[in-house]
């Protein structure tokens, strides 16, 4: 039972989540080396909704404790959008990374800088026996009005950590795992974790 699911189809998302939880000294297993192939509904009115909807889910369908995060950009200048609609923040169907950050930018036209963001994270474990936990995660920055950076995904090429004058997507794994929104969730999550397997 000492193994822990990555309740995502994200490949970007898993492989900060690997990344962020190898030290854990628990088995990492993702949906594809268990052949799961469940897509949930992300209709939640909070990031909690939305991470425990998928924990649950996973959970109940994998009979292994899961983990599962929803996260949100948050840009004062537009009244906390996109929030909990940051995957799907453009008119474009079935948008990708890119429509989304076009998207947003266009929105802040004619708005005045700095355009003040941050990411918001929270993650939910679930274990098949109905027990939930949750943790939170905060990354403040900004919005800036061109791409910088090949690292990361979503949002990462046009949010600015002020105090290292970088993106998200300029920053090393290693800096991102310390500084992200997912960063400070699990590491605020690992505590929990670690309770959860010694209980076991």
């Amino acid at each position: 039972m000492n193994k822990l699911l990555i309740a995502t189809n994200n490949k970007g998302k898993i492989k900060e989540l690997q990344d962020l939880l190898q030290d854990t000294g628990v088995e990492l297993v993702t949906p594809a080396q268990i052949h799961l192939d469940l897509d949930v509904t992300e209709d939640g009115s909070t990031y909690a909704e939305n991470a425990t909807k998928k924990a649950v889910a996973f959970a109940k369908a994998s009979g292994l404790i899961s983990l599962a995060d929803d996260s949100g950009l948050e840009v004062d200048a537009l009244d906390g959008a996109p929030g909990l609609y940051s995957a799907r923040y453009s008119p474009k169907l079935n948008p990708n990374d890119k429509d989304r950050r076009v998207h947003l930018l266009q929105n802040l036209q004619g708005k005045s800088r700095p355009w003040k963001a941050r990411f918001h994270a929270t993650i939910a474990i679930a274990i098949p026996t109905g027990e939930l936990h949750l943790a939170e995660g905060f990354c403040e920055g900004e919005i800036i009005p061109e791409e910088r950076g090949t690292g990361g995904f979503g949002y990462d090429p046009i949010f600015m950590l002020p105090e290292l004058g970088k993106t998200m997507a300029e920053l090393s794994m290693e800096e991102k795992n310390r500084l992200s929104h997912r960063a400070r969730a699990v590491m605020n999550s690992k505590p929990i974790l670690d309770q959860i397997y010694k209980s076991i």
